[in-house]
């Protein structure tokens, strides 16, 4: 097993941590999640990836006569995609709206937004 995918997905993902804490603006904040949110795509392709493996399609040779990947770790990747996709939308949604009813992005500014 190959330690390299894995330390890529941690690099990524810490390097969209540091981002998201040094962060002065809620649209750098969503763009660095959205990179920590692509580490988990490093990973789960890491888990599901096999050396030498092809398609899981039986109809030319018998089973288990060569290795094939895993189609449920790239089936949850293409929807760990769509979900993260979904949340950035969302998020720069909401920092439109944050933006149009208190003329800033930066967090340190939004003081009523704070309980």
């Amino acid at each position: 097993m190959h330690v390299l995918p894995y330390l890529v997905a941690a690099y990524v993902f810490l390097a969209g941590c540091y981002g998201l804490a040094t962060s002065r603006n809620l649209i750098h904040a969503v763009g660095c999640l959205a990179v920590c949110q692509s580490a988990t795509y490093i990973l789960l392709l890491a888990v599901g990836y096999r050396d030498g493996g092809t398609a899981p399609v039986f109809s030319d040779i018998a089973p288990g006569s060569r290795p094939v990947v895993d189609p449920l770790v790239q089936a949850l990747t293409l929807t760990d995609i769509v979900v993260g996709a979904t949340v950035t939308a969302l998020l720069l949604a909401l920092t439109v709206q944050i933006s149009k009813r208190h003329g800033t992005v930066d967090p340190d500014e939004l003081r009523e937004l704070r309980g």
